[in-house]
């Protein structure tokens, strides 16, 4: 924004006691302060002063950033065209690279020193990304920015990828209304039903969310968190979460991804399978912020 907010990843500003500053290309430097991290997707919002000039009646007046438009990346198609831009090694300053978006809606679980986090609905690009263009614009051939460029196979050719900016988007409206960013929160751990565990443990189903299960299909220290939503709405092991309010839960559209179109206190309705009979529980979504 023209007063100095700035959009990065979250691995970027994850050191909560250090100092942050922001150096633009015209070799001009800034304090900035964090004003909230995102506490599911690679995201972080910060804040750097404009700076102050007197004008010719004597009175302070701010200077403006310039800016970029955010563009839509729910219109993104598979083969358009991309740049990203950034810092690469953290050595080359404004580096720009061409490439196509290779890949819509990746799930990839990304890591920085012991930052460790798993993304969903990443746009995957050809367009060299390296460290250094962490937090970096991926932008369309109109200039607009579709995606933050967020983490790279290191072990692979051309396979980088970037955050939606449409998931930024919600984070800038929620920091600038209330200062934080939040999640709607139901409070259950969780394996997607594939069909390869629906054969393992002879599910009835081949899709849902079954409850208190991991990757594996053994069972979770936890089922359900203490005083949560889900909690409160009855869900117990081994449920298996089969809709939200009528959508069904699968590996294109699972639990939490679904849960992202909701707001804290919504009341949502789940259909749900226990012991081979389906039932229908109430649940008021809580809160979950950084």
């Amino acid at each position: 924004s023209k007063d100095g907010m700035v959009l990065t990843n979250k691995h970027v500003v994850l050191d909560e006691a250090a100092d942050y500053t922001v150096f633009t290309n015209d070799g001009r430097k800034f304090s900035a302060k964090v004003l909230a991290r995102d506490p599911l997707q690679d995201l972080a919002l910060i804040k750097i002063e404009t700076e102050k000039n007197i004008d010719a009646n004597g009175a302070l007046t701010q200077k403006d950033f310039p800016t970029v438009i955010l563009g839509d990346s729910d219109k993104l198609q598979i083969g358009q065209t991309v740049i990203a831009i950034g810092n690469a090694l953290g050595e080359f300053r404004n580096t720009v690279s061409v490439g196509v978006v290779s890949g819509l809606g990746r799930t990839i679980t990304a890591s920085s020193g012991d930052f460790v986090e798993t993304i969903e609905d990443v746009i995957q690009t050809d367009a060299a990304i390296n460290k250094g263009n962490s937090g970096g614009p991926l932008l369309n051939l109109k200039g607009e920015v579709i995606g933050i460029n967020t983490a790279t196979v290191l072990d692979a050719q051309s396979i980088g990828f970037a955050i939606q900016v449409n998931k930024a988007k919600r984070d800038i409206e929620q920091v600038n209304f209330s200062g934080k960013i939040v999640y709607p929160y139901l409070g259950v751990y969780y394996v997607l039903v594939t069909p390869n565990l629906q054969e393992k443990f002879k599910l009835p189903v081949d899709y849902g969310a079954w409850v208190g299960r991991n990757a594996s299909g053994n069972k979770t220290d936890t089922a359900v968190a203490s005083g949560s939503a889900a909690q409160t709405a009855g869900l117990k092991r081994d449920d298996i979460i089969l809709e939200i309010n009528g959508v069904k839960i699968n590996t294109d559209n699972s639990l939490a991804k679904l849960l992202q179109k909701y707001n804290p206190g919504d009341k949502i309705t789940l259909k749900i399978l226990r012991d081979k009979t389906e039932m229908t529980l109430e649940a008021t979504l809580g809160e979950r912020e950084e």
